[in-house]
């Protein structure tokens, strides 16, 4: 059962860098709390993706094609393929004054909304780097194929759960697909942007040719919660 493009699968994995070994990500929960990047709202066990379809770096999507479920390796990944290529252009001087906590090397900052790390503080200058976290580094995707999906509704709660991080009621029938949302979903940036991609995903890649998102409302979840809840 070898992979190809356009193929649900569930793929765990660690990435770490070349040079030095140091765990950036992933989806071993053991793993990720031993080098201190566990997140308690993160989900992990494995992801599901689409093979070829830009779910991760370019080099492991490229790795896993014709492989076979079950299959367990290693790969090595230039940064063109990795997270870019490093761009010095992108390394830029900020005035102190511009920050509203002190600087200091190593610090996640955002100046006009692009995100940032402060490599450098001298005098009253501050140098950010705004190029991609990890860009320019060489990494090392470890991998196992867990398996492929062949039912839509797995398909369907896998691929919500790559985008959101979250378990959502689901039903297909006939081609048309139901997704029922949480009330505070109307209001979660990260779903508002995603939710056409996810659509568009499903639409392109299994039989489903329509997708319907329901918000349900009732008096339990209109009802005001009392101070403290």
């Amino acid at each position: 059962m070898s992979i190809a493009k356009g193929d649900f699968i569930r793929v765990s994995y660690t990435g770490k860098t070349a040079d030095d070994g140091h765990v950036f990500d992933t989806t071993d929960e053991d793993v990720a709390k031993a080098n201190k990047i566990y997140n308690e709202k993160g989900k992990y066990g494995g992801d599901v993706i689409i093979a070829g379809s830009g779910h991760t770096v370019a080099g492991l999507d490229e790795d896993l094609m014709g492989k076979d479920v079950g299959y367990k390796g290693s790969v090595t990944i230039p940064p063109e393929k990795a997270f870019g290529v490093r761009n010095p252009e992108l390394i830029e001087s900020i005035p102190i004054n511009r920050f509203k906590d002190r600087p200091q090397v190593g610090m996640p900052v955002e100046i006009d909304g692009r995100p940032g790390m402060i490599i450098r503080v001298i005098g009253r200058m501050v140098q950010v780097d705004f190029n991609r976290f990890l860009a320019g580094q060489t990494v090392i995707y470890d991998y196992e194929i867990k398996e492929k999906l062949e039912d839509n509704e797995s398909k369907v709660k896998g691929l919500i759960a790559l985008y959101t991080g979250k378990e959502l009621p689901v039903k297909v029938n006939d081609g048309e697909l139901t997704v029922e949302l949480e009330p505070e979903m109307t209001y979660n940036q990260r779903w508002l942007m995603t939710k056409r991609q996810i659509a568009h995903e499903l639409i392109e890649n299994t039989d489903i040719r329509e997708v319907l998102y329901l918000e349900r409302y009732n008096k339990k979840i209109l009802e005001p919660k009392a101070a403290g809840q």
